[in-house]
């Protein structure tokens, strides 16, 4: 079977086709999370030692990213659904945030700061899960199977992020304005791209018969009304904050031991951040065994899988140390990839398969919403008021064993609120291809 472009002379064989479409979402994927890279580990050097702005004012910068999320990626995904083909949104957003990372440099005061960053995250934030969209309708439009070929596309992504991590470290960009300049030209380059990638148009006005929801672009919320969809985006609230409280005190937890002078000198204190990419190198390889654990314990076990994960996450560090208990901060890293991939990557799996196709891409906003944004807000807001009360000694120094300790088990009754309150939902006719036992 050959398969002709809709311009030129040129025809492909469906197995070309099938592997163009792969290799295209590839460098997507790739393209999206290095745009995120190219800054996020390393504006607080910038900030600092560049700019010697206050701590108190720098976390803010990181709220932003929950705050956009809190409306952005539900509300781009209305517009996707409704009126816009998903790729050219996809486009637009990156084009705008390659506008604002261009002025990020141009800054000089903090307030201002948090503008223009929350400008930025509000034009990428909804592009995460736009891509997903993007990417599961092209997939299906080749007759794939997305459990199966999905994430060894998106692994491409965390491919992405490291290769963003060390260009921005060889070039000595870590305390300098260049590294928004390149998240920007690689923002501008991808927003370009998006116009190139297969048509993902809107399907919501195609329904013969809207409702009150419809009209109004809020028909993914009327997945709350199934129980154990309301379920299962509760659970993924409570998970985005457990991805948002190592996000927030990872690198800073093994910062503080350059206080301690047992450890002061030791390697992974002198370079935190090549300790923490260890995380990020996991995460390509929990992303390929995806497809093998859904087959194998569905979708049910693999999120209680990642609440376990994190329990082990928190808890290795709670005993660990730069020193003899290295290995445990090391393995703390591995672990990481297993807790965020299994939960983020099966969870978008499980919402498109539980979903109207009409719908997709603002149900996946909608995830995206209670696990970067709600989730995220919570988890910063709260852990932030804990540790101040309980955790931080007269002296501003930190109870490091006692703040992972309580992360800890607050990741492990949150998996056993899931395994009691989850049950297997009803198999939606759009799903199929996603285990639910």
């Amino acid at each position: 079977m050959r398969l002709r472009w809709p311009h030129g002379n040129h025809s492909l064989s469906y197995s070309e086709a099938s592997m163009s479409i792969k290799f295209r979402l590839i460098v997507m994927n790739f393209l999206q999370f290095f745009v995120w890279a190219s800054w996020l580990l390393t504006i607080g050097a910038y900030w600092f030692q560049t700019k010697h702005w206050s701590g108190n004012e720098f976390g803010k910068i990181f709220s932003t990213m929950g705050i956009a999320s809190l409306f952005m990626p539900s509300l781009m995904g209305v517009v996707a659904d409704k009126w816009i083909n998903a790729e050219r949104l996809y486009g637009l957003l990156h084009i705008a945030g390659a506008v604002v990372l261009f002025t990020v440099p141009r800054v000089n005061d903090p307030e201002t700061m948090f503008w223009v960053m929350l400008v930025n995250m509000i034009c990428y934030m909804p592009t995460i899960s736009l891509s997903i969209a993007v990417a599961y309708s092209a997939l299906k439009g080749q007759g794939k199977d997305v459990v199966k070929d999905y994430p060894p596309i998106r692994v491409w992504g965390t491919v992405g992020f490291i290769v963003a991590l060390w260009v921005v470290s060889l070039l000595h960009l870590e305390t300098s304005p260049g590294q928004f300049y390149v998240a920007s030209a690689a923002s501008l380059l991808l927003g370009l791209y998006a116009f190139t990638l297969p048509p993902c148009p809107p399907k919501l006005d195609r329904l013969p018969h809207k409702n009150l929801l419809d009209t109004l672009g809020l028909t993914s919320f009327a997945l709350f009304r199934n129980r154990q969809m309301a379920i299962f985006f509760i659970f993924a609230m409570l998970l985005g904050a457990s991805l948002q409280l190592t996000n927030a005190y990872g690198d800073t937890f093994l910062h503080d031991f350059a206080n301690v002078p047992a450890y002061k000198d030791l390697q992974a204190v002198r370079y935190p951040a090549i300790i923490m990419s260890i995380s990020q190198v996991s995460e390509t390889l929990f992303i390929l065994a995806i497809p093998f654990f859904l087959k194998r314990f569905g979708i049910k076990g693999v999120m209680l899988i990642s609440m376990i994960a994190w329990t082990l996450r928190f808890g290795l560090f709670a005993y660990g140390n730069p020193g003899d208990g290295l290995w445990m901060i090391v393995l703390s890293c591995i672990v990481y990839g297993m807790a965020f991939d299994f939960f983020n990557i099966s969870g978008s799996l499980f919402v498109e398969g539980q979903c109207d196709p009409a719908i997709r891409a603002s149900a996946q906003g909608l995830f995206m919403l209670m696990t970067n944004g709600i989730g995220a807000v919570l988890g910063s807001r709260l852990s932030g008021l804990v540790i101040e009360s309980y955790f931080t000694r007269p002296d501003k120094s930190m109870d490091w064993h006692g703040i992972w300790l309580t992360f800890a088990i607050y990741s492990l009754v949150v998996a056993v609120l899931f395994q009691l309150m989850f049950r297997r939902p009803r198999q939606s006719p759009a799903a199929g291809q996603v285990p639910l036992h």
